[in-house]
């Protein structure tokens, strides 16, 4: 495995790369969830290249961006052992040179949920992504489910400039007790991992009403923010059901439907979501507490 870190380096090294490139891009603190995008890429591509780059732009003032969990060495081994090809590990500075002024807005997906909630955020997301999509030219980009709305925001900038023939969106990786996979769960201490399971327990009861048969909008918003309420260390950010596609808030019945969730939990903000009209095995099996 090859780990560059300047642009110079990552062209020279993308151009040593033969047939057809799949692209996991990360932030590091690498879990389960990670390694599965990569693996998905290895199966369907010749080679791999990751990256690992804590990208400030799409933090806010107030978040974690300092404490953002890093382990490089860690994260450079558990890449090595999973068969990438290439590792790209830039300095804020390579990623953007002095006097960048270049920022990259997707228009009409953005404005709501984690858009709304982090002013801001995806305009840092769909910049950083761009800059990459455009050095690494892969022929694919693996994302994660975990991040909905990104996933869909990515779709359409690599659609709308050109910059990948696909984004393959890979299910969400869980816990055994449902807990998605996150590096922020790094967070949590004891009791609030506790705490935080009503997230996936508000999505299953979410499914178990669509799969009875309940597909009244509102009624479906309801059940998950009552799971929500039962549990006192919750702070509630959002509870969605919208579009799978438009990101757009659905009223009365539906048919097909994205339920995403915002939750605080301790210090984490925790996301997590599910397409209630999709088969979702890691929702949909029993539970467990081991």
């Amino acid at each position: 495995m090859k780990v560059v870190t300047t642009r110079a380096e990552l062209r020279a090294a993308r151009a040593g790369l033969d047939g057809s490139v799949g692209f996991v891009p990360t932030m590091g603190y690498l879990h389960d969830g990670h390694l599965a995008l990569v693996a998905a890429a290895r199966e369907r591509c010749s080679a791999v290249v990751a990256s690992i780059f804590v990208n400030p732009t799409q933090f806010g003032p107030t978040e974690d961006l300092a404490a953002y969990p890093r382990d490089l060495d860690r994260d450079l081994a558990r890449l090595e052992a999973a068969g990438v090809d290439l590792v790209w590990t830039p300095a804020v500075e390579d990623v953007y040179p002095p006097g960048f002024a270049t920022y990259v807005d997707v228009e009409g997906l953005t404005g709501v949920l984690e858009g709304a909630s982090r002013p801001g955020h995806f305009r840092g997301v769909a910049t950083v992504v761009t800059i990459l999509l455009s050095l690494v030219r892969p022929q694919m980009m693996f994302v994660g489910r975990k991040d909905l709305q990104q996933s869909v925001v990515l779709r359409r900038l690599a659609a709308d400039l050109g910059l990948a023939d696909e984004v393959v969106v890979c299910p969400t990786v869980r816990e055994p007790d449902g807990l998605a996979l996150s590096s922020r769960n790094a967070y949590l201490d004891p009791e609030h991992r506790r705490a935080a399971l009503v997230v996936s327990t508000a999505l299953r009861a979410a499914r178990a009403a669509y799969r009875d048969g309940e597909r009244d909008a509102v009624t479906l918003r309801r059940i998950m923010h009552d799971v929500l309420a039962a549990e006192p260390r919750a702070e509630v950010d959002y509870v969605s059901l919208a579009d799978p596609d438009t990101l757009v808030e659905l009223d009365g019945e539906v048919t097909r439907a994205a339920a995403s969730l915002a939750v605080r939990v301790g210090v984490p903000r925790l996301i997590d979501n599910s397409l209630l009209h999709d088969p979702d095995p890691e929702l949909d099996r029993p539970m467990s507490t081991a």
